[in-house]
């Protein structure tokens, strides 16, 4: 299962232990000192608990050290091994061994404590003449304990030679100075030689472990602590064994209490953190290893020859050997910096290479925005010298149009907000305004660099192409105006969600085809490049012109509703000029626009909005201008579900026939009944012929609705033919359906069918329809006439042509509409007279229709109307109920 590190967990505990064994020794020391203790059993105690405790946690470090990899730890969390972790993994060997290391360095530290600790307890309880010989035995113990531990501390392959090799003289140079120090120190003929020779060769030895822990601070604190707590433990009990035989009085001993705690605490803590990896510490301060070494040696001899007065031989030799190791140090110094010169050099002409080789100008500025440094590459890239930009504030480099921003972008990051990207144009050294992006880096915590970096590059062909691309995605290529992608943006950028304005129009052409059919498609470019030319100089500046399909264009204004109206009727007056064409003569197109207001819909709606309109401009005639309007949508989405619905109709079974009686208008009887066309379709209800037959023949029905019309209706009139009246029946007839050749072979087919007489069926056309071919409508006219069946000519106006038509056609009934009848005191009454007088002459029977009021039947039969057909005489009903309205009729005829 994982297991956290030992170090963490001391880490995470409470001091309360060393406050405790500090507090205790502080206690020992004072009533030693005050006489209440005496000062070995002091000592023996305080010495005692600093080693248990150090001991206690060594003990437990050793224990519970793993070799298990360790596992990266969560925010917060300390470091984990696992302990399960793979023994194929190369890895997992390593990690083994350097645990099994640990846990003997652990042990062997664990020993030395426990022995220093009981070397000096034991001066209290041994007899005086055999306490030098146990300290003495101790201290070498605890030394070779020491020295096995320090020996096997990981981490010292890590450095290269050289730098090992400046940390030994550097640890010499330090123990020589501190050797030095000891025997000028120490007061001449009152030590034994032997005493004296023993006391500086220990200063020499812990001079070397606190040296070597000096070095090793920052790189392996770990051990660092562990040799510095080493030295302080060994100088304690040096204390220990040179004081008493130096003649020390008994409380001198004391001094030894503080370094044997600050020694073991020191070392069960660098071990700690030796279980736990031993991670570096940031850099710090550096250690003078030069000047202290000579500043020691400096000291202890002023102070010689302040008492003194003069050095004996072996000082002076002591002294000289302090010169060596310094020198050494200082040539080695001088041999780093050399080396590190030369990798300096060799860095920065790395450097310099890749930077003038690259594609980007460097540039580091200072916190007032001047240049304080550019690349090599500048000149090559910009045609700049240092010349032109060094000590220069960037802006003045800019465009004016660019350096505001530039400088306001430059200004947050030295704020400390997020670098994003630079754009902007700079001059070049021809002069000439370059475009360029930018990359900011606040680098000015970096000590080698301390200033603002800029990456420039030069964006000018990218942005081109750039341009480019997006002239061909949002062009017409032939006519060169915007395509629709570029008309939906243009929408999209002038729509406010408060303040919408402007509007859109959309342009259709009518004839182009006929150009491209009659002259070829080359022709037809010819117009389209015109049209564009005739949009283009007709609209504003500010008004975006585009082409939406081959003959559709779209104009987009600033303006208001009625300047933009004005400005469709000014396009569709540009467009309905000729054409003239090369090699052939002029041509004329026509134009509708639609046109709606821009609002705060979207784009394809203000688009669909205008078309809705423009087919609405189609549909009232062509060279208009219609505005879009809600009534408008409706009637288009009620065309298209009338286009949607009524194929099929017929075979649904969902037309349907009413009938509307004709009366004669001397007594009232119905003479015959006109077929009125009703579609009663499930979805949209019942429609009339009015908005049914436009629809009708837009999707090419006509010709089926017109065959089921003219079965349905000589079907009833056979029934109506056993013990009815004999009436006769009027069929709505389109010149479309007459024009087909089988139109006479069919109705005769259908009279011999139904055993109906040709004189009882009525073929009524109407006359406004009747002259795009009179020619044929008379030939098809003529043929019915002689299967018997009457004609009857329907919307009849007082006109030139059409009076003309009535000598060119054989027609049997006239229908004349309200217009004509009028009111009992209308001025149209002298026309009626005449178009009745003209009727008679030629032998035709006029019906008046639609008549709503009794004065217009009166004024009919007045005017000599022959029949009559309207609301206020009989609706149109189904046929059962025209057979009850019959059956009040038993005597009725023709």
């Amino acid at each position: 299962m994982p297991v956290a590190y030992p170090c963490q967990r001391l880490r995470r505990r409470p001091p309360l232990p060393e406050a405790v064994v500090l507090a205790s020794a502080a206690l020992l020391l004072f009533l030693a000192v005050a006489g209440v203790l005496p000062p070995s059993a002091a000592v023996a105690l305080a010495a005692a608990a600093g080693t248990v405790l150090a001991g206690v946690r060594l003990s437990r470090l050793a224990a519970t050290a793993t070799g298990g990899p360790p596992t990266p730890p969560a925010p917060g969390r300390p470091p984990v091994a696992t302990a399960g972790a793979s023994a194929a993994d190369p890895r997992h060997g390593r990690w083994r061994r350097r645990a099994a290391l640990r846990r003997r360095v652990v042990g062997l530290l664990d020993a030395a404590v426990a022995t220093a600790g009981l070397t000096a307890a034991v001066p209290p309880i041994v007899a005086p003449p055999h306490r030098s010989a146990v300290v003495a035995a101790g201290v070498a113990l605890t030394g070779v304990l020491f020295g096995g531990a320090l020996f096997l501390l990981p981490g010292r392959s890590r450095l290269d030679r050289p730098v090992r090799l400046r940390r030994v003289v550097e640890v010499v140079s330090f123990g020589v100075s501190l050797v030095f120090a000891t025997w000028v120190l120490l007061p001449p003929g009152e030590l034994p030689p032997a005493v004296r020779e023993l006391t500086v060769a220990g200063a020499g030895l812990l001079a070397g472990l606190a040296g070597t822990g000096i070095a090793d601070r920052r790189r392996r604190p770990g051990a660092a602590l562990c040799w510095t707590g080493a030295a302080a433990v060994l100088f304690g009990l040096g204390l220990l064994l040179v004081l008493p035989v130096a003649g020390a009085s008994e409380r001198a001993t004391l001094l030894a209490v503080p370094p044997l705690l600050g020694g073991a605490l020191a070392t069960a803590t660098g071990a700690a953190r030796l279980a736990g990896g031993d991670p570096p510490r940031p850099a710090g301060p550096v250690w003078p290893t030069v000047t202290a070494p000579a500043a020691i040696a400096t000291v202890a001899a002023a102070w010689h020859l302040l008492v003194v007065g003069e050095f004996d031989v072996t000082g002076m030799l002591l002294g000289l050997a302090v010169i060596p190791p310094m020198v050494v140090r200082e040539l080695l110094s001088a041999a780093d910096n050399r080396r590190y010169a030369d990798r300096l050099g060799a860095q920065e002409a790395h450097f310099r290479a890749l930077v003038s080789g690259g594609h980007d100008l460097v540039l580091l500025l200072d916190e007032a925005l001047r240049v304080r440094w550019q690349s090599p590459a500048a000149a090559r890239l910009f045609g700049l010298t240092d010349a032109d930009v060094r000590d220069r504030p960037l802006p003045e480099l800019l465009h004016p149009q660019d350096a505001p921003r530039a400088a306001g972008l430059l200004t947050g990051v030295l704020g400390g907000v997020e670098p994003t990207l630079l754009s902007a144009r700079l001059r070049d050294g021809q002069g000439n305004w370059r475009e360029t992006e930018s990359t900011v880096s606040d680098q000015r915590g970096v000590v080698e660099v301390g200033a603002l970096v800029l990456h420039v590059r030069d964006v000018g062909d990218r942005r081109r192409l750039e341009r480019t691309v997006h002239r061909l995605a949002a062009t017409d290529q032939l006519t060169g105006l915007a395509n629709r992608v570029e008309l939906l943006r243009a929408l999209g950028s002038r729509r406010h969600p408060h303040n919408p304005s402007g509007a859109l129009l959309v342009v259709d052409l009518h004839g182009l085809g006929e150009v491209n059919d009659a002259h070829g498609r080359a022709a037809g470019d010819l117009v389209l490049v015109e049209v564009a030319r005739r949009l283009r100089g007709t609209v504003g500046p500010d008004e975006i012109v585009a082409r939406l399909t081959g003959d559709e264009f779209a104009v987009v204004t600033t303006a208001g509703p009625v300047l933009a109206f004005g400005l469709g009727d000014r396009l569709v007056a540009a467009l309905g000029e000729p054409y003239p064409l090369p090699d052939a003569g002029p041509v004329r197109l026509a134009a509708s626009v639609g046109l709606a207001e821009i609002t705060d819909a979207g784009p394809e709606d203000v688009l669909r909005q205008a078309d809705l309109a423009r087919r609405r401009a189609v549909q009232l005639g062509r060279n208009r201008v219609e505005w879009y309007d809600g009534y408008l949508e409706e009637q288009l989405v009620r065309r298209l579900d009338l286009e949607r619905e009524l194929p099929g109709a017929v075979a649904r079974g969902e037309l349907d026939l009413v009938y509307q009686p004709v009366l004669g208008l001397t007594d009232r009887c119905p003479v015959g009944t006109e077929a009125l066309l009703r579609w009663r379709s499930p979805v949209l209800g019942t429609v009339l012929p009015a908005e049914l037959l436009p629809v009708a023949g837009d999707l090419d029905l006509l010709g089926e609705l017109g065959r089921w019309v003219l079965t349905r209706a000589c079907r009833q009139l056979a029934d109506w033919s056993q013990g009815s009246p004999q009436l006769w029946m009027a069929v709505n007839v389109s010149p479309r359906e007459l024009a087909g050749t089988d139109f006479v072979e069919r109705a005769a087919t259908l009279l011999a069918e139904y055993g109906v007489p040709g004189e009882r069926l009525v073929i009524e056309v109407s006359e406004p329809l009747v002259t795009e071919d009179v020619g044929m409508v008379a030939a098809r006219l003529a043929g019915l006439r002689s299967l018997g069946v009457r004609i009857a000519l329907d919307d009849f106006r007082p006109e030139h042509a059409s009076l003309a038509q009535l000598r060119r056609l054989p027609i049997d009934l006239l229908k004349v509409g309200p217009d004509l009848v009028g009111a009992v005191d209308d001025p149209q009454r002298p026309l009626l007279d005449v178009v009745v007088s003209l009727a008679d002459r030629l032998g035709v029977a006029v019906v008046a229709e639609q008549l709503e009021s009794t004065g217009q039947v009166d004024r009919a039969h007045r005017a000599g109307c022959r029949y009559g057909q309207g609301f206020v005489l009989a609706r149109p009903a189904t046929a059962e109920r025209v057979e009850a309205y019959f059956e009040e009729f038993p005597s009725a005829s023709r």
